[in-house]
């Protein structure tokens, strides 16, 4: 199995919900930091390989997986591209301002906090993974400052749709729903609600609990 969806959106973009709605459509199993997470063993070596700057074998990160969504992922969207040519992209986008409220309260307060925080030792593993990664790769160690992450957040937008051909690339916020993202994938509409995860409340209960 190859990659056939790839997808470079920040996370907080609606990719829970995109990672679901992937693999209702036949494009799963799809890989989302929830992947890292559950499969912290095989998993976090590879990424902590990409945070030492070094290039693994894309095929075996992603195998196993029809679809990638969400960070670690999202920031080897060029990559992925040459190594899946014939994937195509879809790339999460929300508002700024709503991208940031949520980021804020979410993934820019844990790993702000995480250091301080008790946590099973493969948890911290890829907090500390993420650092790397997130807090000091997309954002310079900035990520709670609202004007350098939102223009971090508008760069990665502009950087994809110069960067990815037009019959390839798909800009898609999932308040959209299902038409937009099926005729892209040449697919029907499924008989269903399009999913809606991840709330604020739901990223923090992995964790036991939002922090002060």
């Amino acid at each position: 199995m190859s990659l056939k969806i790839i997808g470079p959106g920040f996370g907080r973009t609606g990719t829970k919900s995109l990672k679901e709605a992937l693999e209702v459509l036949g494009f799963g199993p799809c890989h989302h930091m929830y992947e890292v997470l559950d499969n912290h063993e095989t998993q976090v070596p590879h990424w902590q390989a990409v945070a030492r700057g070094e290039s693994p074998d894309w095929s075996a990160v992603f195998d196993g997986y029809g679809s990638q969504v969400d960070w670690p992922g999202a920031n080897v969207w060029r990559e992925t591209m040459e190594a899946f040519p014939d994937a195509k992209v879809v790339l999460s986008v929300r508002p700024p301002e709503k991208w940031w409220a949520s980021f804020d309260k979410t993934i820019g307060k844990l790993t702000d906090r995480y250091p301080s925080m008790e946590l099973p030792p493969h948890i911290r593993e890829i907090l500390d993974m993420n650092l790397a990664l997130i807090g000091e790769g997309v954002f310079n160690g900035q990520y709670r400052d609202k004007d350098v992450a939102i223009a971090a957040f508008e760069q990665r937008k502009a950087e994809v749709e110069a960067g990815v051909p037009a019959d390839r690339l798909l800009v898609f916020d999932v308040a959209q729903g299902w038409e937009p993202l099926c005729a892209f994938l040449g697919v029907d509409v499924p008989d269903m609600p399009f999913p809606h995860h991840n709330l604020r409340a739901d990223f923090w209960e992995v964790l036991g609990g939002e922090p002060d």
